[in-house]
């Protein structure tokens, strides 16, 4: 999450008036980047993916889960590791590794105490051996993370602990949540990473925004819960700092889950997949292109339906984590007229991407349809340095936020040669993608990251969706397939994926047509017996504005479903060239007849490929489902949207036997499948 930059942070007092400082020196530290990497090549594409970890902690006295806030303590086991050290392996951020031999994992601090960080400890390639050692490197990660604790501790792959904020233990050891840094009526600061940065991080957030963030997800309303729903663990009678008035001012809506700090939102895990393009063309197109996934992917691997120890009317995270670090100030929100913030801003600096930047000339001017909000300032600065529009624009708008934390001491440093600067403001831009320029003075290319998937229970789950994205990637290019959409239904697509059960329960906009334009007319393809599917092509530059159909024709809602499997009937997307919608999954398996793979390597990754198949199908459930019906269905639960101590330990037990073994019985079969599948 971010550099990890030890020295002196600035409180939110000293940091704003330094806030025009950092954003010109990042500027010039962009520029420096641009000039000397845009015309950077790489032949081959190089991807990684992040998983990260709950450090569970057992009580089995009292069959009490609960978080360990040991996470220091294991990074330095891990450190100090020599084995794992000599193999390139450990945690970078707190040692100097040595590669000597074939790269063990690595493994990173994040803002939970509670939580670790682990990588591949060397990029992946396409090569077809290192997709499919991308399960066991997780599982070798997972195991050798687990060694590194105490016998009654384990990591597990989940991505919101269900009972964090609840009233009682849920940390070991516990702290009584008074801290002054979040002023949670629910978290300790002592669940913050004790490094400098993240309490500051959120101590800022929350100065600069005038009162504690406030989050609130829907209640799920079973059988015996209370109506209307007031949340019980609110104490409305606290009187321990002035934020304490937030409550008493109505920041907790009836009906829902009210948190109040970053730690619930930054407390949460992810699978991330970052890829390395061979340029910076390839780069913007993997933006774009994936751009429209986002929401697709969030609503597939959905797997978190409870919150603070309630079951919640939705099945992701996403907008617990933006609302976690909301820092927008009640003039940026739109609450009252601006008169000391610079510009209205409609959306937190963790959500959603607000503007495609590949130069592009697929690119219709109707797909960028958002009225965006930007540095014009910083966009002319850019652009008379020679970069183009649409990337300029991308970071004119990245650049409209103020850094959170500054260490006095980058500011005292000359800024030539660096990046620190400008990652401070690019890195806590957390949209559902990101665009990584190169770091200066290392041999690292153009990146772009994908974020938006929820960390799955099993490593087999985690690598079925990092593979698939890793696919998708090269039939995209390799077809030059159009996914553009206006950016305004992704955005209506991200509100979707947190709906329960949103997989098959909802539509979702997606394009009809993914091909280049073919030369023929329709009458020509069906005389040459040629409808349905596609050969590879190339990305073509569309016709005048006076040609091109209404942006509206274009898109469609779509089940997830038709869109990974293609509809049921392939006339039922049929577009106005002749190519009939034939779904991401059929594309990915024509893509692999044409190139040269093995009979044993086909059949795994068709084993990764079936699970992302049948849980767009519905023939297995997505984790959130899942879970909602573990506890439903539980001995303790009381049909009152409750997930008590017991329920919890009972989960988060399973949850580690799954991680370990993968199928469990027959408890896991709609899941996961049953082993013989």
């Amino acid at each position: 999450m971010g550099l990890l930059a030890l020295g002196t942070p600035l409180e939110w007092k000293d940091a704003k008036l330094q806030a025009d400082r950092v954003r010109t020196l990042g500027i010039q530290q962009l520029l420096e980047i641009w000039n000397a990497y845009k015309g950077n090549e790489k032949d081959v594409l190089l991807w990684g993916d992040e998983i990260e970890y709950l450090v569970l902690h057992y009580d089995e006295e009292n069959k009490n889960a609960t978080l360990s806030l040991r996470q220091a303590e294991i990074l330095a086991a891990l450190a100090n590791d020599r084995e794992l050290r000599e193999a390139g392996g450990g945690v970078p951020d707190i040692q100097d590794t040595k590669k000597q031999k074939e790269p063990l994992p690595t493994y990173h601090p994040e803002f939970g105490r509670f939580m670790l960080e682990s990588t591949p400890g060397a990029p992946f390639s396409l090569a077809w051996k290192d997709l499919l050692s991308v399960e066991p490197n997780m599982k070798l990660r997972r195991e050798i993370a687990k060694q590194h604790m105490k016998p009654n501790e384990t990591p597990v792959t989940f991505p919101s602990f269900p009972r964090l904020g609840t009233k009682g233990v849920f940390t070991t050891p516990y702290h009584p949540p008074t801290g002054n840094k979040s002023r949670s009526q629910f978290i300790p600061d002592e669940a913050i990473n004790p490094h400098i940065r993240f309490p500051t991080l959120a101590a800022n957030i929350r100065a600069r925004r005038g009162s504690k963030v406030a989050i609130n997800m829907p209640i799920y309303y079973d059988e015996k819960t209370t109506k209307p729903f007031r949340d019980p663990t609110i104490d409305y009678e606290r009187y321990l700092y002035p934020e304490d008035d937030d409550v008493r001012n109505g920041a907790a809506k009836e009906g829902h889950i009210y948190m109040d700090a970053m730690g619930f939102g930054m407390g949460c895990c992810c699978l991330q997949i970052t890829f390395q393009a061979k340029n910076i063309v390839e780069a913007r197109t993997l933006y774009d292109q994936l751009c429209p996934l986002g929401p697709i992917m969030l609503a597939l691997t959905a797997n978190s339906p409870i919150f603070k120890g309630f079951l919640a009317d939705v099945d992701a995270r996403w907008n617990v984590i933006s609302g976690a670090v909301d820092d927008r100030t009640e003039e940026e929100r739109g609450l009252k007229p601006l008169k000391d913030s610079r510009f209205r801003i409609p959306k937190s600096r963790y959500d959603s991407v607000s503007t495609y930047l590949a130069n592009d000339p697929r690119l219709r001017p109707e797909y960028n349809d958002l009225d965006l909000v930007i540095d014009e300032k910083i966009k002319k600065r850019l652009m008379d340095n020679g970069m183009d529009e649409p990337l300029a624009t991308h970071f004119a708008h990245l650049f409209i936020r103020d850094p959170i934390v500054i260490f006095q001491e980058t500011l005292d440093a000359p800024p030539e040669g660096k990046s620190d600067h400008f990652e401070n403001i690019q890195s806590t831009n957390w949209q559902h993608m990101r665009f990584k320029p190169p770091p200066p003075g290392g041999n690292i290319g153009w990146r772009v990251e994908f974020r938006s998937m929820e960390i799955q229970m099993t490593d087999e789950e985690n690598a079925a969706f990092a593979i698939f994205i890793v696919l998708l990637t090269r039939v995209i290019l390799s077809y030059g397939l159009n996914l553009y959409i206006p950016i305004s239904k992704v955005d209506e697509n991200m509100a979707t994926a947190h709906h329960r059960d949103a997989v098959l329960s909802n539509k979702f906009w997606f394009r009809k047509n993914l091909f280049p334009p073919r030369p023929s007319s329709r009458k020509q393809h069906q005389q040459n017996g040629n409808g349905g599917s596609s050969t590879p092509g190339t990305p073509s530059r569309p016709g005048s504005p006076a040609s091109l159909p209404p942006v509206e024709d274009e898109y469609a809602l779509m089940t997830i479903d038709e869109i990974m499997n293609g509809p049921k009937d392939l006339g039922d997307q049929d577009s106005d060239d002749g190519e009939g919608f034939v779904g991401l999954i059929p594309l990915i398996e024509s893509y692999l007849d044409t190139v040269n793979v093995d009979v044993e390597t086909r059949c795994e990754l068709a084993r990764y490929l079936t699970i992302v198949r049948k849980r767009a199908s519905g023939e297995l459930q997505t984790g959130a489902t899942w879970i909602r019906e573990f506890v439903r269905s539980h001995s303790d639960y009381k049909k009152d949207s409750v997930v008590t101590e017991r329920i919890n330990y009972d989960l988060m037990k399973l949850i580690e036997r799954m991680g370990v073994e993968g199928r469990v019985d027959s408890i896991t079969d709609r899941l996961l499948g049953k082993r013989n599948d």
